[in-house]
């Protein structure tokens, strides 16, 4: 507005101390300015003033900086506050029209506004609620089941079941890793420990969470530090939890009104020292005059004060409990439905699908690759109970596109081939690139007569077969449009001949799996490292995801394994050999790099599709010799070998954990036939172990020798038996 220049404006920025006020510090005594203000602080702030007193643009732009201080800059807008009157608003508070929209806003703070006395309510979406809304649709297209949400039983073993295991993976506000952890130690039976268990899952009453746990199991006395308080803290064993506790709590023991509660209620959901401070006598003195002890009543405001830190009121507490009850009722009862549901929410968050992917997995549920014959634009529930991947989570393949195939199918059945569909749908909305990301997704994969591979394939003349196949349709769907007839009155339908199928080889797996995960961003029918999982668990400290952020890993040892799925190898200005490749795991993928005699000593493998497991050693970056600054961590490539002999290589011993409560003649007789159809060179330990009585005893088998293979893992697995491998 000034004109002032930006150097200028800058140098009279840096002459105000940090946090400090113009209108502070132009009405403050010199000896008070000494005694607030370090040395250098009072340098600038000198400096500041002698600048004010001229009269040249410096001076003005300071004045005119003291008058405009603290006065709103620009309005905000509550991301989901609603003021609500009995009456037209502007009767009650003045109103202005938000910036960049035609809403109505307040021109009071939200704070003011609810001191005033006007109702504000906050208004949330919430995602879950259309995930609980997509599985109730589902459940009634496939099966016509109506579900209620709102009637679910609240003593529902099934569900009480999924968050005593922790398998709440998708589950509203109780996935993380560490509630996991916590719900299989609790083991809650009832609604209200899942009330508890969501408040007290914050920062600050975390700490509370073993306490409780033990309480609950008896395994820890429940004290109360008046008697009068266990009539509101006996749901929660004892430990104040919510703000509606201390609400009643101090309308018991002092007397307090509801409004004076609720005023300590906010005092603490807004960490208002102050208040509190003036509650406290108040709190104390009426307590006393009903004969309570100060000393316990002391101690009981000291701990909400502590409590004010993280006070969480338990209505919010049981709404999201509620919801994430009625999404754990749906996952266990109706799971296919619920991870459909699930997966489609996070259709464009391809890490969340891979995430939700492998639960499918651990729940033993099919999730099949699209199909024109089954899928729709989300994922859906077929008939043999199988997740169907949705079409609208192929690249290039629209909602469009989605829509004619799938009106086409409910209107004349189930397509017959790849000549069929395209007759059939509308050409205008499902372009080549469609057909092709259908195609490499596997969506043609239903019908029999025909190979991925083949659609791409070339006789010659430039064409592919999904591009004549195109054309066939182009053309028959002109020739009906037009309706003509032949000379001879047969339909022109017979005129236009089907193109001839190419013969040609199948693409290999790798080369299938490549075209998925370029069309939908992940593997659908498989991932490359299937075959090697329990090598990734077991030898591997590392993951690709690591590499990104490399400097808390310095001077350590990391091992990872993966498939390498680029390579480009490079010539340096001195004529040496060198490489990038990148190298991929469950979750990301790294570009790494390899020169000098590492390069030559390894490069032989890196090569495409090639299942690798490396070793490197996390180094520190060269120092800038100028700067004195280090640079990036560097990577020492200490060993490669194919992920395939690592098994063989690597895996020395095989140790057994068997639980003595659960031994039986069948078990373990079962367990001996399975190790001695793995006869082999490998080490056996077997451990007996009893956690009650926190006991084990651990027996290493002199004469029964294993080898140690996938297959036999796997078997191990699934008989239920742990193990740990060397």
């Amino acid at each position: 507005v000034l004109d002032l220049p930006l150097n200028e404006a800058d140098k009279l920025a840096k002459l105000i101390p940090n946090m400090a006020k113009l209108g502070r510090i132009f009405n403050m005594p010199e000896n008070e300015l000494r005694s607030k203000f370090r040395a250098e602080d009072l340098d600038k702030i000198n400096q500041l003033l002698n600048i004010s007193e001229g009269e040249d643009l410096e001076a003005e732009t300071i004045n005119q900086a003291r008058v405009i201080e603290g006065s709103v800059r620009n309005t905000g807008i509550h991301a989901c506050g609603v003021i609500i009157t009995p009456d037209d608003i502007t009767n009650f508070v003045p109103i202005a029209t938000a910036k960049d929209s035609d809403l109505y806003v307040t021109q009071f703070d939200n704070a003011v506004v609810e001191n005033a006395g006007l109702l504000k309510m906050d208004f949330l979406g919430l995602k879950t609620l259309t995930l609980i809304k997509d599985t109730c649709k589902i459940l009634k297209a496939k099966d016509g089941i109506d579900l209620d949400p709102d009637h679910f039983p609240l003593d529902d073993e099934k569900t009480f079941e999924l968050f005593q295991k922790g398998e709440t993976v998708g589950i509203f506000q109780y996935e993380s890793p560490g509630m996991q952890k916590h719900l299989k130690d609790l083991k809650p039976t009832v609604f209200d420990d899942l009330i508890a268990m969501n408040a007290l899952y914050r920062p600050g009453p975390m700490e509370y969470i073993p306490s409780f746990i033990k309480r609950k199991h008896g395994h820890e006395t429940i004290e109360y530090d008046l008697p009068e308080m266990e009539e509101y803290l006996k749901d929660t064993y004892g430990i104040t939890v919510y703000q509606e506790q201390v609400m009643l709590l101090s309308q018991k023991l002092a007397d307090f009104t509801k409004g004076e509660a609720d005023v300590l209620r906010k005092a603490m959901g807004k960490k208002q020292k102050a208040v509190l401070d003036k509650m406290k006598p108040q709190f104390i003195n009426q307590a006393v005059a009903k004969g309570l002890d100060e000393t316990k009543l002391e101690k009981i405001w000291k701990d909400w004060e502590a409590f004010a830190s993280y006070a969480f009121n338990k209505s919010h507490s049981t709404c999201y409990a509620w919801i994430a009850y009625q999404t754990a009722y749906l996952k266990a009862h109706y799971p296919a439905e619920y991870m459909a549901a699930v997966l489609s929410n996070n259709m464009n968050d391809i890490k969340q699908v891979t995430f939700f992917m492998e639960e499918c997995k651990r729940m033993k549920l099919n999730v099949l690759g699209p199909d024109v014959n089954e899928s729709y634009y989300k994922f859906s529930v077929n008939k043999d109970n199988a997740i169907r991947f949705g079409m609208g989570a192929i690249k290039g393949v629209g909602y469009g596109a989605v829509k004619t195939i799938v009106d086409q199918r409910k209107e004349e059945g189930l397509y017959k081939s790849i000549f069929d569909l395209a007759k059939r749908i509308d050409l205008r909305a499902a372009n080549k690139k469609a057909f092709e990301n259908l195609a490499y997704a596997g969506a043609f994969d239903c019908f029999a007569n025909t190979h991925r591979a083949q659609y791409f394939h070339s006789t010659g003349d430039d064409m592919t077969f999904l591009e004549k196949t195109m054309r066939f349709a182009s053309k028959f769907q002109e020739n009906q449009n037009s309706a003509q007839v032949s000379l001879f009155g047969e339909s022109s339908e017979v005129q236009i001949p089907e193109p001839e199928v190419p013969p040609c080889e199948e693409w290999g797996t790798m080369e299938k799996l490549a075209r998925e995960k370029e069309v939908v961003g992940i593997y659908i029918s498989g991932h490359p490292l299937d075959d090697f999982k329990i090598e990734m668990n077991t030898f591997c400290n590392a993951n690709i995801g690591m590499f990104n952020e490399l400097e808390p890993y310095v001077n350590r040892e990391l091992s990872f394994g993966g498939v390498v799925t680029d390579v480009q190898h490079r010539i340096s200005k001195q004529g040496k050999g060198w490489a990038l490749f990148t190298v991929e795991d469950y979750v990301e993928s790294y570009e790494f790099r390899i020169f000098g005699e590492e390069y030559l000593k390894f490069r032989h493998f890196l090569i495409r599709n090639n299942f690798v497991y490396v070793k490197v050693w996390v180094r520190e970056g060269w120092e800038n010799r100028e700067t004195g600054k280090k640079g990036d961590p560097r990577l020492q490539y200490n060993s490669f070998q194919l992920l395939h002999d690592v098994m063989d290589n690597m895996a020395k011993k095989l140790s057994i954990q068997l639980d003595i409560n659960k031994l039986d003649p069948e078990n373990i007789q079962e367990l001996k036939d399975l190790l001695k159809m793995h006869k082999g060179d490998h080490g056996l330990n077997i451990t007996i172990y009893d956690h009650e009585e926190e006991i084990k005893l651990n027996m290493l088998s002199r004469r029964q020798k294993v080898r140690i293979s996938q297959e036999l893992l796997e078997e191990l697995a699934a008989q239920q038996v742990r193990y740990k491998l060397n």
